[in-house]
C-alpha cells in the first residue's frame, strides 16, 4: 500500500483508526464526537479504514496530544 507525502508526515499506522482509539483521552470530546461522525460517515458510504481521509482524520487527532504535551 503507497501513501501520498502528507500521509508520510503522519508516523504510520497500520489501522489508523486504533491510533486514534490509543490518543482518545487526549482529544476533546466534541473533537472525538467529530472524527467519530466522519469516520462513521466515511465508513459508511464505502470508505475503506486506510483511506487518505481516515489519515487524515489521525493527522487531525494528533494536534491535540501535541497541544496537550506542550
Amino acid at each position: 500500500m503507497r501513501h501520498n507525502s502528507k500521509e508520510s508526515d503522519v508516523v504510520m499506522a497500520n489501522n489508523p483508526i486504533q491510533e486514534i482509539a490509543k490518543i482518545a483521552h487526549h482529544i476533546p470530546l466534541v473533537a472525538l464526537q467529530d472524527i467519530n461522525n466522519r469516520i462513521r460517515d466515511h465508513l459508511a458510504s464505502g470508505g475503506k479504514d486506510d483511506d487518505p481521509y481516515i489519515f487524515q482524520q489521525l493527522r487531525y487527532a494528533r494536534k491535540f496530544v501535541k497541544e496537550d504535551a506542550g
